[in-house]
């Protein structure tokens, strides 16, 4: 009982419930259903990215290109659009996808291969896609009136009562559950995050594994870029940029070891609610949205303080054992 107590996500799953219920104390909307929908639509592209975050961090690695792959896979699927109207959203998200599989597999070749430390890597490619963006788009912006409506409405689809784009992070937790959970490749994430040098003895390639899980990462980045473009109906330069402070930051509060090897795609689920229902919350009790980048900040910081504490290992009094003998 008590080690469940202990568990980050029952936590998380207790400062959430009481979080929303202080902010419902004063301002009773915010818990009405419609409300709590549109909430976790907000969230829903930190919550598939920081599953791909979470993946690579297991692994001792981080992507602090993800915020860059999605305005780069973006900005193509708007100017796909733009080009041919008729192209179906199925394959625009093809496309997406495929391209930020490739994004990521750059910072995966590039860790692997060249054995780049991976901050290092994604430090680069951030500037590098963000710097392609403007070379491919000119520095021109896509607006609404460009883009088709079947394009904009595809996510705003409601389906049981959710838009598409939330269906979107549900599905990805359920298919990255199941890789986690049920196959050798999510058991060895866990293995070279835990101990590389374990992981080589047991027939492990730790360089593949990491690829593996950049190229996930990537993925998932190239999905988000359609969901944010279609979603606010416009596509630039600096789309989402810092965004990916906000996505290392629920990883870290859901107890994803920055170390690698501890942690778990819930936890980091619940770490992107918890930074939802604030970021929302923000404009509702009056303080300015600029501050959340503060405070992502110092969640980051008192997360790893946290992590750091609880992961300390107790010594062992040795001494007085041996008086004893």
């Amino acid at each position: 009982m008590m080690r469940i107590l202990k568990s980050r996500e029952v936590l998380l799953v207790g400062v959430i419930l009481a979080l929303t219920a202080l902010i419902a104390s004063r301002f009773p909307a915010f818990i009405a259903p419609a409300n709590l929908v549109n909430v976790f639509t907000d969230t829903s592209p930190l919550i598939i990215l920081a599953i791909g975050q979470a993946i690579v961090i297991l692994t001792r690695c981080i992507d602090l290109s993800v915020a860059s792959n999605l305005a780069l896979t973006g900005m193509v699927c708007a100017m796909l659009n733009v080009a041919y109207p008729g192209l179906p959203v199925p394959v625009i998200l093809v496309i997406a996808m495929g391209l930020g599989a490739i994004l990521g597999a750059f910072n995966g070749i590039l860790v692997w291969k060249l054995s780049i430390p991976p901050i290092v890597v994604t430090l680069g490619t951030l500037t590098i896609y963000r710097g392609l963006i403007f070379v491919i788009s000119d520095g021109a912006w896509v607006n609404a009136h460009e883009m088709s409506p079947a394009f904009t409405g595809f996510i705003r689809v409601v389906i049981l009562g959710l838009p598409v784009q939330a269906w979107f992070a549900i599905l990805t937790a359920a298919m990255v559950f199941v890789v986690i959970a049920r196959t050798p490749l999510g058991r060895a994430f866990y293995a070279v995050g835990g101990n590389p040098h374990a992981a080589v003895y047991t027939g492990l390639n730790v360089g593949k594994t990491q690829f593996c899980a950049f190229v996930i990462s990537g993925t998932l980045a190239g999905l988000v870029g359609y969901l944010w473009v279609a979603r606010y109906s416009v596509a630039y330069v600096d789309i989402a940029k810092g965004f990916e402070l906000e996505v290392v930051a629920a990883c870290v509060i859901g107890g994803i070891a920055i170390a690698g090897g501890a942690g778990t795609v819930m936890g980091a689920i619940l770490g992107a609610i918890f930074l939802g229902i604030i970021k929302n919350a923000l404009p509702v009790v009056g303080i300015s949205p600029f501050w959340q980048l503060a405070i992502s900040g110092a969640a980051i910081v008192i997360a790893v303080a946290f992590n750091a504490r609880a992961g300390r290992a107790k010594g062992r009094i040795i001494l007085k054992k041996a008086e004893a003998v």
